[in-house]
């Protein structure tokens, strides 16, 4: 019986020795955000390895601070995506409750993911709905939420997020479909390009669908009712 126990202990030791690595090389990797603007992310990834359809041979994404990026399309994207991103801490929880709700009565929605866990799973994860997945997102968007100023937060979103395909950031996106820098789209332009997330390539910012006009539409009164105070 004693080499049993002694086997159980070494690998105790060992999960614990895993565990402990893990939290240090996240926390290392999360504090490095703070001035690192990161070169490659998960997402982007996950695409050029295993290329959806449609995928483009030529990609484009060019990071812009967050000093010249419209406040249009930053009020924009928390106006479609997370209307109270400057309040919570990382988690929505109403949203979240009222995403069970709906589950469980059989209808569709849209996701309760807030920007920093969609920044968590643009950077980090891979993509899936195990446990372990989710286990690790929720570290790691509390980890930021911990770490990182709000503003930053919605840098890493805005530089990150996939506005088509292989379009990453509102710079590329920007000067892809208007031709203009992050810091010159319009209000009515940011909506448009709010209004294909979270998944460009079902919905088009240039090919308008009566799904994205109707958005679009909706998140420009979400803009003027949440106003400059939904900013961070």
């Amino acid at each position: 019986m004693k080499y049993p126990k002694l086997i159980i202990l070494y690998l105790l030791k060992k999960f614990l020795w895993v565990l402990l690595s893990f939290f240090i090389i996240s926390i290392l990797f999360v504090s490095s955000l703070h001035f690192i603007n990161p070169p490659i992310w998960a997402w982007k990834l996950q695409r050029q390895l295993l290329p959806p359809e449609n995928y483009p041979a030529q990609i484009h994404h060019q990071w812009v601070d967050e000093s010249h990026i419209s406040k249009n399309i930053k009020l924009a994207v928390i106006a479609a995506e997370d209307q109270l991103f400057a309040q919570h801490y990382g988690f929505d929880f109403d949203s979240i409750m009222s995403a069970l709700t709906t589950n469980a009565q059989g209808k569709q929605i849209r996701g309760a993911s807030t920007i920093t866990q969609q920044s968590v799973k643009n950077l980090f994860l891979w993509p899936g709905k195990s446990y372990l997945r989710k286990g690790i997102e929720a570290w790691l968007t509390i980890l930021m939420e911990l770490i990182l100023e709000k503003q930053r937060i919605l840098e890493l979103y805005l530089n990150l997020v996939e506005f088509g395909p292989g379009i990453y950031g509102v710079e590329a996106a920007s000067q892809f479909y208007y031709n203009k820098s992050a810091r010159d789209i319009s209000v009515q332009e940011s909506a448009r390009l709010a209004s294909v997330l979270p998944n460009p390539y079902r919905f088009h910012v240039n090919q308008a669908s009566g799904y994205t006009i109707q958005r679009s539409r909706w998140i420009k009164k979400q803009m003027r009712q949440l106003g400059q105070a939904a900013l961070p």
